[in-house]
């Protein structure tokens, strides 16, 4: 039963250590001569203007929500596209038990504006 899981648990050994490995010798063998342009706060490759502290509108975190869970039911369709034969009229049931819900959700969110990016 362990030697199931044991290349999952090597891989990520190996990733752990990799990026342990790359931030410890980042860390210490990197220049560090801070100037004071480097000191300079910059957003998307351009001086920032204007007040630090904005508080963005409710609808950006609704919409990145809303995109994350959308997304998600898109990486669940895959793995059951390919056994989709194989899970029969059961899993095929279910997955549109799935779908409907997720697309009530959709419709709820969009009659209620969550959609709409307004300026």
């Amino acid at each position: 039963m362990v030697s199931v899981y044991l290349p999952v648990l090597l891989m990520l050994v190996v990733a752990l250590v990799v990026a342990l490995a790359i931030f410890t010798l980042t860390t210490l063998l990197g220049p560090k001569n801070m100037t004071a342009e480097k000191a300079i706060p910059y957003e998307s490759g351009s001086e920032s203007t204007g007040a630090q502290h904005i508080k963005l509108s409710i609808k950006f975190y609704l919409t990145a929500i809303l995109f994350v869970v959308f997304d998600i039911e898109a990486v669940f369709l895959y793995p059951w596209a390919v056994l989709f034969r194989h899970l029969g009229w059961m899993g095929f049931v279910e997955m549109m038990v799935f779908l409907t819900i997720l697309t009530l959700t959709l419709v709820y969110a969009w009659k209620k504006g969550a959609l709409e990016w307004e300026h």
